[in-house]
C-alpha cells in the first residue's frame, strides 16, 4: 500500500494518481491552485453565465442539484448572488432522508429559490440497493445513479441551458485517472467510475424493467447536440472547501449535527458530513472495509492539506473514528433491506481488502494503520 507523501490517502481509492513523488492528484490540486490566474477563472465564469442569461429559451438561467448542505448551498447562492443567474433547484430524496435533512432543504426554499424534488419509485430502490450490497458492497451506488441523472434529465426537459455542479472529484479526491478529466466540464459526469458502467445490469433483477429506470440516467448527447454546458464550480472559485463551504452555509441557516454528537457514531470528526440519510454512515463503514479507509481519512486530508491540523493530527484522528458506525445504523440498514446482522458481517468481511488480517485473538487488523505511523 502505498500512502501520499503530503497528507495521507492511500492508494487503495479507485482510480487514484500519484506522481513519481508519491504525492496524490488531490494534494497536487491544491499545489496547482497556488498558480492559478483566479481573477481569469472567474471572468470566464462569469461569461459562462452571461451566455447562459441571453441563450435560456426556459424560465431558468441554470439548473442545479441540491441536497440542502454545505456545498449544494454555496453552489446555489453563487450561482443566484454572484452571476446573477435565476436558478432552478434539483432535489433528490435519499432514502431514509433525516430531520436534519429535510430542515436543511426546506432552509434552502426559504431562502427564495424554486425547487422540484424527484423520488423514484422507493420499491425499485430498495430492490437496487440490496442487489449493489452484495454485488458491490456499495449500497447507496444506485442512489447515485439518481443524484445525478435527475437534474440533467430536468435540464434537458425543461430547456436549461447550463447546469451548475460543486466539486470535480478528480480534482477534490485526486481521482484524476477516472474519465472525467480535470476540466469544468460537468457533462461528463456519466463518467463517473461509480456510475460509469450504467444501468443495463439493474434489468437483471427480479422485477425491475427498463422503463423503471427513467430517472436512473440522462441523454448526455442530447444535451451536448443542444449545445447545453455544465461546469464544476470548484474549478472557477477558489474559496471552494469543505470547511469553508460549512461556514457560509451555517450563515445562511443550514442546520449540522449538535456539538455533543458522537464521533464514534458516524466515523468522523466533523458536524457537517452526510447530514441527509444515515444510509451513507453504512456505506462509509463499507468503504473502511474494502478499501482500508472511510469517510473521517477524507475530512482529515482535506483539513491536513488547508492547513488546519497537522499530519500527526489527521493520522491521531484517523485511527480515532474512521470506521466507526453505530450499530442503530447498520440495524436500521439491515432492516431496511430485509437482513440479518449475522448476513451482514458475513457479506462484509467477504469484501475486505488486502490491507485486512485476522490477529492471534481472530480479530481483524488494518494495515494501513502501521504503514501511517511510520511516514511520520
Amino acid at each position: 500500500m502505498k500512502i501520499c507523501s503530503k497528507c495521507i490517502q492511500p492508494d487503495t481509492r479507485p482510480n487514484i494518481y500519484f506522481n513519481e513523488e508519491s504525492i496524490c492528484g488531490a494534494c497536487l490540486w491544491e499545489e496547482e491552485k497556488n498558480e492559478i490566474n483566479w481573477n481569469v477563472r472567474e471572468k470566464e465564469l462569469q461569461e459562462i453565465a452571461d451566455w447562459a442569461k441571453s441563450t435560456s429559451k426556459s424560465n431558468y438561467d441554470c439548473i442545479l442539484g441540491v441536497s440542502g448542505g454545505k456545498d449544494s448551498l454555496k453552489a446555489a447562492i453563487t450561482a443566484r448572488d454572484r452571476l446573477g443567474l435565476h436558478c432552478l433547484l434539483i432535489n433528490w430524496e435519499p432514502e431514509g432522508i433525516t430531520e436534519i435533512g429535510k430542515q436543511n432543504r426546506e432552509n434552502l426554499k426559504n431562502l427564495g429559490f424554486d425547487m422540484i424534488t424527484f423520488r423514484p419509485n422507493p420499491k425499485i430502490m430498495k430492490k437496487l440497493i440490496k442487489r449493489d450490497f452484495y454485488s458491490h458492497l456499495n449500497p447507496i451506488r444506485p442512489t447515485e445513479f439518481c443524484l445525478i441523472a435527475c437534474t440533467y434529465i430536468a435540464a434537458d426537459k425543461f430547456d436549461i441551458p447550463l447546469i451548475i455542479q460543486g466539486e470535480n472529484p478528480a480534482l477534490t479526491l485526486g481521482t484524476t485517472l477516472s474519465g472525467l478529466g480535470t476540466g469544468y466540464n460537468c457533462l461528463k459526469i456519466n463518467e463517473l467510475p461509480t456510475v460509469s458502467a450504467g444501468i443495463k445490469e439493474y434489468t437483471e433483477v427480479d422485477g425491475v424493467e427498463e422503463r423503471d429506470l427513467f430517472f436512473y440516467h440522462y441523454d448526455r448527447k442530447s444535451l451536448e447536440q443542444k449545445n447545453y454546458r455544465g461546469v464544476w464550480l470548484n474549478y472557477f472559485l477558489k474559496e471552494w472547501s469543505q470547511h469553508d463551504n460549512a461556514i457560509l452555509a451555517k450563515k445562511y441557516g443550514m442546520v449540522e449535527r449538535q456539538d455533543s454528537f458522537d464521533p464514534n457514531s458516524i466515523g468522523t470528526y466533523v458536524k457537517y458530513a452526510q447530514l441527509d440519510t444515515d444510509l451513507t454512515q453504512v456505506n462509509q463503514l463499507l468503504k473502511y472495509i474494502k478499501f482500508g479507509f472511510g469517510q473521517c481519512m477524507d475530512f482529515a486530508c482535506y483539513d491536513l492539506r488547508e492547513k488546519r491540523i497537522t499530519r500527526q493530527e489527521a493520522i491521531d484522528l484517523v485511527q480515532k473514528y474512521d470506521g466507526k458506525c453505530s450499530e442503530k445504523y447498520i440495524q436500521k440498514f439491515c432492516d431496511f433491506i430485509g437482513i440479518t446482522l449475522e448476513e451482514f458481517w458475513n457479506t462484509a468481511n467477504k469484501w475486505r481488502g488486502k490491507m485486512w488480517s485476522k490477529n492471534e485473538n481472530g480479530q481483524w487488523e488494518n494495515s494501513y494503520w502501521e504503514i501511517l505511523k511510520s511516514t511520520v
